[in-house]
């Protein structure tokens, strides 16, 4: 009984019917010319395209099968004939009206898959994207005593199908008649069309023509023969320069037969961003595939522009990009050792070429040896830097120095690169992109090479200590100066160095200027906050005013008798120094400067010094007086 109440419960288990999808062709059509296609030109590429396949199946066949191309366009319509494969009347039941199944898998065909061009099966559906009505008529060349037959469809998704009369299609191929929708007119129009054809098939391997126009121009400007390597060069200058508007500085070919590519990078004439992606013009068995291949070469490789034609790369479902692949990977690679080469090639036998080429491009170059060992021991003899000796590559500077210095930063560098230099000490400015990061892979290309960074102790420590007793006479000016400096965390030290005409000297690292930022944030916060960033503050040294004894003005500032004055002195002392860093001013620097500045407009307008000596208001007779001191 409960068994019974038990099997009674269960659903029904009878078979339940099955529906097909219901497909809206209107709303398909606008989904591909709005998501899927960026632009309604790619109609004639898809017409092409299966003119190509089709014509590439009878040759399959009939290798002396006829290969020809032809577009007719005139106001408002456009007819393609081809001499390919053909459909009998149940092919275009089965392919022209399934959305989704491509040719390419009719019987017979599957094997050769890999020579067509399409594989998605969306075929002729893209031509609605300008055309309201598709009218196609075809023979088929498997079936010779096949009638001809008609398939007729509109963007409502109705279609019809008739054979008809042998004479109207006497020879084996397809006819395909568009008539534009409304607003669509223009993509129809001759010269639309040629200019189209002549972008998508210009290296097709058949005959194809707009009218009487050549599509096809074979071979590849890359395949050509040439009477001479400059010859070469010129010939593809000029094909750069028609194709991608402008003039390259050097072409490279990309012949990789393993992944079955052969092409041309064009080397950019001028400085580009490393941020800015370059893009690349594709072909896939002769047909353009995009103009904007992003994914196509390594990311340091930013500074050629590349045109190729491949039968190994995958295209995505819009045939409007690359897939990535392990396919598109290796060939990313390849090219890149085809580039990789070029550079060495030319380091080894045109240094003329190179060096017009990295006085342009050294960054692209700085940025595939930061990776590759290879590249920067070729490269160290000519890659530029900025140094303290001028603009020298690290080869020239190491054979200079015993020890090569270097900043991490543009600000450290215009710091002390003139006290440095005038010591006697080489510095290299890292503050540039990938430039502190190869200094610092100078051993391992170059074993011996001493690397260090030079910081504020370094600097210090290469200046000439003043005479103690010189030094001690000098206390209470040096105790002034170091009370008036201590709100903006910077210390006072002394020394004699060159040049004579710097007064003062601002040394600061990052841990420095850190601790200046952990201050700051302190004094602004709320007392939980100062609290927690009082327990971070570090031991690191603070900045410092190096002050030039040698210098006139600084001995003059020194012997002042006023310390209301040697403070405010000391502030534009410290000011100056600031600006000749080039360092951006805090606030309190700012207001430190303003300050001083007004102080010494007021002193400047008083009749007589505030400790009554009227020699310090005379700035000529001050200059000749201690003009003495300074010698």
């Amino acid at each position: 009984m409960d068994s019974q109440t038990s099997k009674s419960s269960q659903p029904s288990q009878s078979p339940q019917p099955s529906h097909t999808f219901q497909v809206d062709l209107r709303g398909l059509v606008d989904l591909l010319s709005h998501h899927l296609y960026s632009s309604p030109r790619v109609y004639l590429r898809e017409l092409l395209q299966n003119a190509v396949d089709a014509i590439t199946a009878r040759r399959a066949e009939q290798p002396d099968a006829p290969a020809r191309v032809r577009l007719y366009a005139e106001a408002g319509s456009l007819r393609v004939e081809d001499t390919g494969i053909g459909l009998t009347e149940a092919d275009v039941h089965s392919l022209l009206a399934t959305i989704g199944r491509s040719s390419k898998r009719a019987e017979g065909l599957e094997a050769a898959r890999s020579d067509f061009l399409g594989q998605f099966g969306i075929g002729l559906l893209a031509c609605f994207v300008v055309a309201e009505r598709i009218r196609v008529v075809s023979r088929s060349a498997r079936t010779p005593d096949a009638l001809p037959v008609e398939w007729t469809a509109s963007d409502d998704g109705s279609y019809t199908v008739r054979t008809l009369a042998p004479e109207a299609r006497p020879e084996p191929g397809t006819t395909v008649h568009l008539v534009a929708r409304a607003g669509a007119g223009e993509w129809l129009a001759p010269e639309r069309v040629l200019t189209l054809a002549r972008d998508f098939g210009s290296l097709l391997p058949y005959d194809v023509r707009v009218g009487e126009e050549a599509v096809t121009d074979l071979p590849a400007p890359w395949d050509r023969s040439y009477v001479s390597p400059a010859g070469r060069r010129v010939a593809l200058a000029r094909h750069c320069h028609e194709l991608f508007g402008f003039t390259p500085l050097d072409s490279i070919e990309l012949d990789v037969p393993l992944a079955g590519i052969r092409g041309v990078a064009y080397v950019l004439p001028s400085a580009v961003s490393p941020a800015q992606r370059a893009t690349h013009r594709v072909h896939l068995k002769g047909m353009l595939l995009t103009e904007r291949a992003e994914q196509l070469l390594p990311d340091w490789a930013f500074f050629v522009r590349c045109v190729l034609d491949t039968d190994s790369l995958r295209p995505t479902a819009s045939r409007e990009s690359l897939y990535e692949d392990e396919t598109l990977a290796a060939v990313r690679e390849a090219l890149g050792e085809r580039i990789r080469s070029w550079l060495t090639g030319l380091a080894a036998g045109d240094p003329e070429r190179l060096a017009a080429f990295l006085s342009v491009h050294h960054l692209g170059v700085k940025s595939l040896a930061r990776h590759d060992k290879d590249m920067l021991r070729t490269m160290l003899p000519w890659l530029p830097f900025e140094t303290t000796d001028g603009r020298l590559s690290l080869e020239e500077f190491a054979q200079r120095h015993a020890v090569v210095h270097f900043t991490r930063t543009v600000e450290e560098y215009r710091q002390v690169a003139p006290i440095a230099s005038a010591q006697g000490v080489g510095v290299i400015n890292g503050g540039y992109t990938y430039d502190s990061e190869l200094v610092e892979a100078l051993p391992s290309v170059r074993p011996g090479t001493v690397v260090a960074e030079l910081d504020a102790d370094t600097v210090t420590a290469h200046l000439d200590a003043v005479d103690p007793v010189e030094e001690l006479a000098l206390s209470g000016f040096l105790a002034a100066a170091r009370a008036k400096l201590d709100s903006v965390q910077c210390d006072i030290v002394l020394r004699a160095f060159h040049p004579l005409s710097v007064p003062a000297l601002h040394l600061d690292d990052r841990s420095a200027r850190h601790e200046q930022a952990r201050a700051e944030a302190e004094e602004q916060a709320d007392d939980l906050w100062a609290g927690i960033l009082g327990s971070l503050r570090g031991s690191a040294p603070r900045a410092r005013l190096v002050l030039n004894h040698l210098n006139p003005l600084v001995r003059r500032i020194a012997s002042l008798g006023d310390a209301e004055l040697i403070g405010t002195a000391v502030e534009s002392l410290y000011g100056q120094a600031l600006l000749m860093a080039q360092r951006p001013l805090r606030p309190a620097d700012t207001a430190l400067l303003n300050r001083a500045f007004l102080g010494l407009l007021e002193w400047a307008t008083h009749g007589e010094t505030p400790h009554g000596d009227p020699s310090h208001g005379d700035p000529s007779h001050g200059e000749s007086a201690h003009g003495e001191d300074g010698r």
